[in-house]
């Protein structure tokens, strides 16, 4: 990222606008916002077709014009690169290129993009777009968009949105309607030039933002914005983000929309919680949390509070709070004494956290208040008040709620559940309350806020995760591409990366099973190694607790299984693997596997295996992008179902979690260090966690081409 040309993108002094006309709607409101909207730099109109525009001269090409910090595009796809290359030439440093056409819709736009791309990168200019519908910087009063329907109030949140629609007549107008304000909002548009991580690392290095909102379809390259999200939230920016694309529906609409390409969802979240990105599910509550965390630091314990006016809704949020891991202690005795002996709180005996301080609390909030943030016990307080939000009494229940947040050291968010619409054109009581402090009409809502400021501050805590980037050098050895592995081939691949499988020797007679049986002084397991038969159990082509006495003859059973199972081609067949048997009592299966992800490449899951998968489900496990430190594949383990089983569950003995998170680390560094062919697929399942150690009895390796 080059800040300073990033800054003459989103901090012009100067712009010149190719395509100027009245005739364009794009343009025309465009020039318009600007004007409006409070810009004072200049500007220059470019159209060959015009000689003036708006009552200014209008120029033939932006070679005409002085040089500018800025050039918006909107032209004809056919023209942009070279209204580009021209103003390259001249030395502008930024572009915002409003123009469709590209990625998005045919490969001759797939083509045009690239080379755009590669313009941004020859001139060293800051590309937006294309396909964008424009930017703001709120606090320069710099609206460069044609779709704003009012002037943006200058805010401390950073937007940035793949979704130039959602962006403005969505996000912004959502906002705006509940008077909460951004700092600077951009379409990213196809990307051709800065990428998303470029805005989210420029924003998090700028003063006037507290938190940043991303709107994400799809990421070329997601392991660099995980990077750039990790050093924004660890320097102290919270990042929220909406990612679309759970569904095959929402996949294909990503597609068509912005040529982008959707990762895993599994992949997905396992970069926000390496990141320390929240995944926030719908755009209201991706608001509501950023204005939470504009408005406060972060609790410094999760333990919260809850006054409310209405026994049922404390009820509601106490359950809400459990949901969400927060903490309800209860009020010490000073706390509830205080409360009980006030005169104007009907109260019966006992006052517990929730508080139910009825209808005649509201009256009198900030008396109820410095009680409450007087008890030690709290770091949070939430006021729920179940009563109209307008009206003659809401008047003095909202000077009460900014009272309240006035005497607050401690986040403090309000909740008003009550009537919000009247006839009155005045500003009502509510909407005073919002523009000096959050207020939630929606009990999830207003819990979820308060969980987002409890776990940014616990993330905030934690260490720095192995960079992404961070990739080893593993010398792998030559192998065949494009199809399954044999296990002298899959093993010799483990070994490369430091990882030694299960005492096992390849056999091709009945002679050399009983003579690998006695030595390794049985019982073993003994089962066909084909390339052609990844899934030996399914042939029946695996025999467990095999005596040395009978190992011929189920040598013999097994090679006839697999034959038989594999009749329809000419199977492969490189023997029988004879393989030490592993006390299974005293193990807990475990798969180890990696896939590879269309967006993230190499992806881990580590999960119950074996039989437990079907007993578990696939849920029961955890997705980590590699590399990775043990550390972090412990602390992720630990509490998950796996991390139970692994724990002793029902009488079975613990498993040793270093080796197997030292087992994994190994994994990850072998599956993104390994060079030509790569690792297109492995299963290590399963793997026998033992109490002193683990033991890898079955390989399944796939190599891409």
């Amino acid at each position: 990222m080059n800040t300073e040309r990033m800054a003459a993108l989103l901090a012009p002094d100067s712009i010149a606008v190719v395509g100027a006309s009245p005739d364009s709607w794009y343009a025309s409101n465009l020039i318009e916002n600007l004007a409006e909207y409070g810009f004072d730099g200049e500007v220059y109109y470019v159209n060959p077709s015009r000689e003036e525009v708006w009552g200014e001269p209008c120029h033939d090409s932006i070679s005409d014009v002085p040089v500018v910090d800025l050039v918006v595009v909107s032209v004809p796809r056919k023209y942009v690169l070279g209204v580009v290359e021209d103003a390259g030439e001249m030395g502008v440093p930024s572009a915002l290129v409003i123009t469709a056409g590209f990625a998005e819709a045919d490969d001759e736009g797939a083509a045009l993009e690239a080379k755009l791309g590669e313009l941004g990168e020859t001139y060293g200019m800051a590309i937006c777009g294309p396909n964008t519908i424009g930017l703001a910087n709120t606090h320069d009063e710099t609206v460069i968009t044609s779709t704003c329907s009012r002037k943006p109030g200058a805010g401390s949140i950073g937007l940035v949105s793949q979704s130039g629609a959602l962006a403005f007549t969505t996000f912004y107008e959502r906002a705006a309607d509940e008077d909460i304000d951004f700092a600077y909002i951009v379409a990213t548009g196809n990307e051709a030039g800065l990428s998303m991580a470029d805005y989210v690392e420029f924003m998090a290095d700028s003063d006037r933002v507290e938190a940043i909102c991303a709107y994400i379809e799809g990421i070329d390259d997601p392991r660099r914005f995980v990077e750039s999200a990790s050093e924004a939230v660890r320097g102290g920016t919270p990042v929220l983000a909406t990612k679309v694309g759970r569904s095959a529906v929402a996949e294909q609409a990503s597609l068509s929309h912005t040529g982008s390409v959707t990762g895993d969802a599994a992949a997905w979240d396992a970069a926000f919680e390496r990141a320390g990105v929240e995944r926030v599910p719908d755009i209201p509550d991706l608001l509501g949390r950023s204005r939470a965390h504009t408005a406060f630091d972060p609790p410094e314990s999760a333990n919260v509070c809850l006054a409310s006016t209405s026994g049922g809704l404390a009820s509601l949020l106490a359950d809400m709070a459990a949901e969400r891991d927060l903490s309800l202690p209860p009020l010490s005795g000073d706390t509830e004494q205080a409360l009980l002996d006030m005169e104007d709180l009907l109260t019966f005996g006992a006052m517990y956290n929730p508080a139910d301080i009825r209808g005649y609390g509201a009256d009198v909030l900030p008396e109820i208040a410095e009680v409450l943030f007087a008890d030690d016990a709290f770091d949070a307080y939430v006021f729920a008040v179940g009563l109209p939000a307008v009206g003659e009494r809401a008047e003095e229940i909202a000077d009460a709620m900014l009272r309240v947040r006035e005497m607050a050291d401690d986040p403090v968010l309000f909740l008003w559940t009550g009537r919000k619409a009247s006839e009155d054109d005045s500003p009502l009581p509510y909407e005073r309350v919002r523009r000096e402090t959050p207020l939630y009409y929606d009990p999830g809502r207003c819990l979820d806020a308060l969980s987002s400021l409890v776990r940014f501050g616990e993330r905030t805590g934690q260490g720095t995760p192995r960079p992404l980037t961070d990739v080893p050098a593993v010398e792998t050895p030559t192998l065949p591409a494009g199809r399954v592995l044999t296990w002298t081939e899959g093993a010799t691949l483990l070994e490369a990366g430091g990882i030694e499988p299960a005492e096992t020797r390849l056999v091709t007679s009945t002679g050399e099973a009983t003579d690998h049986a006695n030595a390794m002084g049985g019982p073993v397991v003994l089962k066909v190694d084909s390339r052609d038969l990844p899934h030996r159990s399914d042939a029946g082509a695996v025999a467990v607790g095999v005596e040395p006495a009978d190992a011929a003859d189920e040598y013999e059973r097994v090679i006839g299984n697999a034959r038989e199972h594999l009749a329809d081609a000419d199977p492969a067949i490189e023997g029988v693997l004879v393989q030490t048997m592993a006390a299974l009592d005293a193990s807990t299966e475990v798969l180890v596997g990696v896939s590879t992800d269309e967006s993230f490449g190499p992806v881990l899951t580590v999960a119950p295996g074996g039989e437990l998968v079907e007993l578990f489900g696939p849920d029961a496990g955890i997705t980590l992008l590699p590399p990775v430190e043990p550390a972090e594949v412990r602390t992720a383990i630990a509490d998950t179902p796996l991390g139970e089983l692994l724990s002793g569950y029902r009488g079975r003995s613990a498993g040793d979690l270093d080796a197997l998170a030292s087992l994994v680390s190994r994994v990850g560094d072998l599956a993104v260090g390994a060079r030509e062919p790569r690792i297109e697929e492995l299963d290590l399942n399963p793997v026998l966690v033992g109490p002193d150690g683990v033991s890898v009895v079955d390989i399944l390796v796939r190599t891409g081409r």
